[in-house]
C-alpha cells in the first residue's frame, strides 16, 4: 500500500483496493440504475480522482454498463456479488472512481453533499440536504458540486 492510502475493501473483503485522502465528493443517489446496481433503495457514493484510487484486482472483479455510451464501469466483487468501484470517463473531467462509502476505511468518510434523482427515490430521505429531481437538474447539481471540490482539492 502506498504511503498516506488506506486500505478498503468490499462487504466479504475478498476484493481490496486503497485510497488516498479524502473523497472530493459524497452523495446519494437515487436514480434506478444505482438502485439496481445496489439492489438497495438509494447508493451512498464517495468520488475520488483515479489517480488517488489503486483499483483492486481485475480478476477479483465483475465490470458492467448499464447504460450506453459505457461512461461508467461498474464493478462488483465476484466473490459476494457486493459493489465494489465504478470507473467513471467523461469527457471533459478527468477518470473518477466511484466507491460505495461503506467500502472506506472510516477515515475517509466526508458528509454528503446532495441527492440526486430524487425524483426516482423509492421512500422520503428526511435530512437538510438538497434534493435535486430529474436527468438534467441532479446532473447539474452534481457536475458543480464535483467541479467545485476538484478546484479546491477538498470535499464541499
Amino acid at each position: 500500500m502506498l504511503e498516506n492510502h488506506h486500505a478498503c475493501q468490499c462487504s466479504c473483503g475478498e476484493t481490496t483496493f486503497s485510497v488516498q485522502g479524502v473523497p472530493l465528493l459524497r452523495a446519494y443517489c437515487h436514480c434506478t440504475i444505482c438502485q439496481g446496481f445496489n439492489q438497495a433503495p438509494f447508493s451512498d457514493i464517495s468520488i475520488y480522482r483515479a489517480k488517488d484510487v489503486v483499483l483492486p484486482s481485475p480478476e477479483s472483479l465483475e465490470y458492467k454498463a448499464y447504460r450506453p455510451p459505457p461512461a461508467v464501469q461498474r464493478g462488483k466483487c465476484k466473490t459476494c456479488d457486493t459493489p465494489a468501484v465504478e470507473v467513471m470517463q467523461i469527457f471533459p473531467l478527468p477518470k473518477l472512481v466511484i466507491v460505495p462509502t461503506e467500502n472506506l476505511h472510516k477515515d475517509c468518510i466526508v458528509e454528503p453533499s446532495l441527492h440526486m434523482f430524487y425524483n426516482s427515490r423509492v421512500s422520503d430521505i428526511e435530512d437538510e440536504l438538497p434534493k435535486f429531481s430529474g436527468y438534467l437538474k441532479s446532473q447539474i447539481a452534481f457536475g458543480h458540486k464535483l467541479v467545485v471540490s476538484m478546484l479546491r482539492g477538498r470535499a464541499v
